[in-house]
């Protein structure tokens, strides 16, 4: 069992940068793949992006490509998102999920998933 808890949402105007983190329970931090993904009001949960077990392979959305950036810190198990230039369609729900040895884009490869963060830009 993985237990996941995102910190660092907030309001910022767009332009603006916040850096999500998401804390892991256990011991098997290292042998899971991490993902964020997203939910705005009124849409369904979208990738975001993830990144390898070892932090080595990265995958990001088009839409946030260039602007967000994804790491991880396995001695803290830690993954973080770090947002810059935001704008204010990346308003959402932010969660962030584990994939046991793997890392997709697809929500449904995902094993535990945090309770999620508020990301609101405003114009």
């Amino acid at each position: 069992q993985v237990q996941l808890v995102e910190s660092g949402g907030g309001l910022v105007q767009a332009g603006g940068s916040l850096r999500l983190s998401c804390a892991a329970s256990g011991r098997t931090f290292s042998r899971y793949g991490m993902g964020w993904f997203r939910q705005a009001p009124g849409k369904e949960r979208e990738f975001v992006s993830a990144i390898s077990e070892t932090g080595g392979t990265t995958y990001y959305a088009d839409s946030v490509k260039g602007r967000f950036t994804i790491s991880r810190e396995n001695a803290k198990n830690t993954v973080y998102l770090q947002m810059n230039s935001l704008k204010p369609e990346d308003t959402a729900v932010y969660y962030c999920a584990a994939e046991f040895l793997g890392t997709s884009s697809s929500q449904r490869e995902y094993d535990f998933w945090g309770q999620g963060t508020q990301v609101t830009v405003s114009s």
